[in-house]
């Protein structure tokens, strides 16, 4: 197939082109055909040569784990390959006709004599350059965004699914409690004691409610306690004392303490006190399960809202450093409890706020921490460092796993560069890292041994 002007002509890049430089383009080109499945370039090949379609398709492949991922089609009157001033060396992946199709190709080495003489031309190949940056980064972008997202979303269900759990499970059982009260109070009223007694009684029951102690028991000391309470109770004419025994040491009520209620009120009262006593308890115990599981959706809420900085511009303000770290620890959870990961905090005290755009900040410490967490095996290792040196802040990622080879380290920062299977990894997760911290004016470097791999950023104060 000849092509003319008129074919360039139909390409929207070059619609605008001078004709006399879109001569000059076609002699300096050669017509390159293809059949379906043919390729026009391989992984490692050098970008060297513009490609221009005339007709047909094409579709840009990378290999991961021995498979292929599309990541880009170029379409009829498309360009790929080199263009001017573009710092690309070696294809990434694989050009393969989906079609058969018709290129054009202009060799790199004519592209000096194009700059100096061909002024339109060259702008209109510039354009396309930047243009496909942008679209690249905007895509690339988005993409990790959205691999970010599934796994944080995914592990924000299930960490909202527990404490909602047991918001429900706790509000059931305090109705259902509440509904045996009016049969206890019928005992309680029939009780002949006086104020002083009730007073003594109250102030007892609500130190300990007021002054929760921490009950350190192990299970074969509690399970022995719980059968001598039981004992107890039911040797001074308690019913169901093993429904009550568990809630009162719960709270420390040992025989020695319940002996003061058993001398204040005397045999005959004691049976409906300590009945009314243990269902004060296991209502302030409900209580506080639900409390503690709305502080926990409370602050699951507010870590994503600190996470994503939803209510904030993207301009970048003083920003406490250790606040985004705990907050993405948090949003992390899940794998980390999943994988019975210890995380250690070696937080400096003496970093004054950085200036950030926090919600791209986070994103490099969701990739760091993950990635991290990747790399570990069970019960796994986690440190996180800060420091300042040199009024930079500096923040160093640890994990204790495997390492990173010596012969893929100086790759980690590449463009679809990735260990992982297809689907778990884009290959941008670290590019974007460097990215955005290169963006605050940053640096960040990798260093890695058979003890795990250490990420040390810094950011200017």
């Amino acid at each position: 197939m000849n092509c003319t002007v008129v074919d360039l002509k139909e390409v929207p890049a070059l619609s605008h082109v001078p004709e006399d430089q879109l001569d000059w383009l076609l002699s300096k080109s050669t017509t390159k055909e293809l059949n379906q499945c043919d390729h026009l370039f391989k992984k490692g090949d050098p970008i060297d040569k513009l490609f221009i379609v005339i007709r047909g398709k094409l579709e840009i492949k990378i290999e991961q784990q021995g498979k292929y991922k599309t990541v880009g089609v170029i379409n009829q009157y498309d360009l790929s390959g080199l263009l001017p001033f573009s710092r690309a060396s070696t294809a990434l992946g694989f050009g393969e006709a989906i079609e058969d199709s018709t290129l054009l190709v202009v060799e790199g080495v004519h592209f000096r004599e194009m700059v100096a003489n061909h002024f339109e031309l060259t702008e209109a190949l510039v354009h396309v350059m930047n243009s496909r940056i942008r679209d690249f980064t905007k895509r690339n972008v988005q993409e990790e965004k959205m691999m970010a997202l599934g796994k944080l979303s995914a592990g924000l269900a299930h960490e909202l699914n527990n404490p909602a759990s047991a918001m429900v499970r706790s509000a059931k059982s305090l109705k259902s409690h509440l509904g045996a009260v009016p049969e206890k109070f019928k005992e309680l009223m029939a009780m002949e004691v006086t104020n002083d007694q009730v007073d003594r009684i109250n102030d007892l029951l609500f130190d300990k409610i007021s002054n929760r102690p921490e009950n350190n028991m192990k299970l074969m000391e509690r399970a022995q306690k719980e059968e001598e309470l039981e004992e107890w109770l039911e040797d001074h004419n308690v019913e169901n004392a093993f429904e009550l025994t568990e809630t009162l040491l719960d709270f420390c009520f040992d025989i020695t303490t319940i002996e003061k209620i058993l001398d204040q009120v005397g045999p005959h009262n004691f049976p409906p006190t300590i009945t009314w006593i243990e269902q004060m308890l296991t209502t302030e115990k409900m209580v506080d399960e639900i409390d503690e599981s709305a502080s926990r959706i409370s602050t699951l809420v507010g870590s994503v809202k600190t996470y994503t900085h939803m209510d904030r511009g993207q301009e970048k303000t003083p920003e406490d450093l250790h606040k985004g770290i705990k907050s993405t620890l948090i949003m992390l959870q899940h794998k980390l409890k999943k994988k019975g990961i210890e995380v250690e905090k070696n937080f400096a005290e003496n970093i004054p706020p950085v200036p950030m755009k926090p919600s791209e900040i986070n994103q490099v410490w969701t990739n760091l921490i993950d990635n991290a967490i990747d790399a570990m095996d069970q019960d796994g290792k986690l440190t996180i460092t800060t420091s300042v040196e040199n009024k930079k802040a500096v923040i160093k990622v640890q994990d204790n796993g495997s390492g990173i080879s010596d012969d893929i380290i100086d790759k980690i920062f590449d463009p679809f560069f990735t260990t992982k299977a297809i689907g778990e990894g884009t290959g941008m997760g670290l590019e974007l890292v460097q990215r955005i911290i290169h963006q605050h004016q940053g640096d960040i470097k990798a260093t890695s041994n058979n003890n795990g791999t250490i990420f040390k950023v810094q950011l200017p104060i």
